[in-house]
């Protein structure tokens, strides 16, 4: 079945802004310290051009699910592209350190309302039998992006400056603007219930409070009051999520939750989005750890630890265009499985890394990594979403990049956490051999985790089966 053109070049138009949108938001990495260096910040302030991305990314996009529906597919689009490029402006040109924390801030709130918007766009206009190819799109853009980022950032940073980094993204958004603005139509009907604020406020300290608590309990390790800190903040956002549930159950009841809960009464959308998250918190643990452990314990500097990890991101965009077009002809039971299959091979692999290990093999393991993930993520998201109803599609897209969002929170707060633990436990006088025993915990912790993701996946094999897809 043929796509409209005009389809065509407005979904692929939200791809390019969401890639544009993900590269923007991994580039930072490499500049952060020549960004620290310049305003004369620390590096637990400097963090904070990270940590403040995230927690917005948590407080906007459990909102999307009733913004989708209240507001206009161009509303939405323009809206999110006028705050990334305010944003950008705003931190090109920042003369302190909080204004550029400010843009920062300003910049998440766009990017939280693209990827949702993509999704539900491409199950609202897409045939089913096309999904898995349109999946794959985006797939190659959340793998492709920040495989590209850190080299692209480097290559700025050596020519032209930092501030070009944020500079850069103007006119790409300008122009993806623009087009927009001729090309994005409305999808769907708008649907006018009322916004319940108590939820949003509870949706802000809930989901902000548990990504805050998890952001810093891994650089709290051995620090007790960093780590009470941490802990209290997760608390408190545990406790609020529980509230925050319990109000969208009610408002369920009336029609009007901010975040409709009704997905996850279908099986195939709660077991691929179990699998899903596993997969992602083992992958951020992966991201994590490798660096450190190139550059710590093999001695090498960034651009070899970018270049290491290059060729896994860009085989996972293959993979992940290819796998789209398979999932389309047979569906998703005979590719998550082998993916499940080829994640835990390769966690299980690095821990096995020594100081002495070759680096092709390090290379050969993170890209077998990756490839796996690309076998998962894209049947994963197609089947989660494709189960619902078109009403619930905005509300399913909210809860996955939300929890998306919690899972690589969690991931990072693991891996750092057992990176320092099995550091100080070691008992090492040498810091190539601590680090290495660090490195090797947090690789244990993600190989635990790569088991979870072969038991979900069998779990969303079963509900595909009696879905009959």
């Amino acid at each position: 079945m043929v796509i409209p053109r005009d389809v065509v070049i407005a979904l692929s138009l939200m791809i390019a802004s969401a890639f544009i949108f993900i590269l923007n938001e991994t580039t930072l990495v490499v500049a952060l310290p020549v960004i620290m260096e310049r305003f004369e910040v620390t590096a637990a302030a400097g963090q904070w051009l990270t940590t403040g991305f995230m927690l917005t990314l948590a407080v906007v996009i459990p909102t999307t699910g009733y913004l989708l529906q209240r507001l206009t597919t161009r509303q939405v689009f323009i809206t999110s592209l006028s705050l990334f490029l305010g944003g950008s402006v705003l931190a090109a040109s920042a003369p302190t350190f909080w204004a550029l924390l400010a843009g920062r801030v300003v910049q998440a709130s766009g990017t939280g309302l693209m990827l949702p918007l993509l999704m539900t766009s491409v199950m609202s206009l897409v045939p089913v039998q096309r999904r898995g190819a349109v999946m794959g799109l985006i797939g190659v853009v959340i793998a492709a992006a920040p495989a590209l980022g850190p080299t692209v950032s480097g290559l700025i940073l050596q020519t032209l400056g930092w501030r070009w980094v944020f500079s850069l993204m103007v006119p790409l958004g300008v122009a993806s603007l623009v087009v927009g603005l001729v090309m994005v139509r409305n999808v769907g009907e708008v649907v006018r219930d009322r916004l319940d604020v108590p939820s949003v406020l509870l949706s802000a300290v809930g989901f902000g409070s548990t990504v805050l608590g998890l952001s810093t309990l891994g650089e709290a390790a051995g620090q007790p009051d960093a780590l009470a800190q941490a802990l209290v903040a997760l608390a408190v956002g545990v406790v609020t999520l529980g509230v925050f549930t319990r109000r969208q159950l009610v408002l369920q009841r009336s029609g009007a939750p901010l975040l409709d809960l009704r997905p996850f009464l279908e099986a195939r959308f709660t077991f691929s989005l179990l699998t899903m998250l596993l997969a992602m918190f083992a992958m951020f643990g992966s991201m994590i750890v490798l660096p450190i452990y190139l550059q710590n314990v093999h001695g090498y500097g960034t651009l070899v630890a970018g270049l290491v990890m290059l060729p896994g991101g860009l085989a996972m965009a293959v993979m992940s265009q290819v796998v789209g077009r398979l999932y389309d002809a047979f569906g998703s039971r005979w590719l998550v499985l082998p993916g499940a299959l080829g994640l835990t091979s390769a966690a299980w692999t690095m821990t096995l890394y020594t100081p002495q290990t070759a680096l092709w093999m390090i290379v050969v393991t993170q890209t077998a990594l990756m490839v796996s993930l690309g076998l998962l993520f894209t049947p994963l998201f197609s089947d989660a979403l494709g189960a619902l109803e078109q009403r619930l599609t905005s509300h399913g897209s909210a809860i996955l990049n939300t929890l998306q969002q919690l899972a690589g929170a969690a991931g990072t707060a693991l891996a750092v956490t057992a990176l320092s633990l099995g550091a100080g436990w070691s008992g090492a006088a040498d810091q190539v051999t601590s680090l290495m025993a660090g490195a090797r915990a947090a690789y244990l912790a993600g190989a635990v985790v790569s088991l979870g993701v072969v038991v979900a996946v069998m779990l969303q094999r079963r509900a595909v089966a009696r879905a009959g897809v």
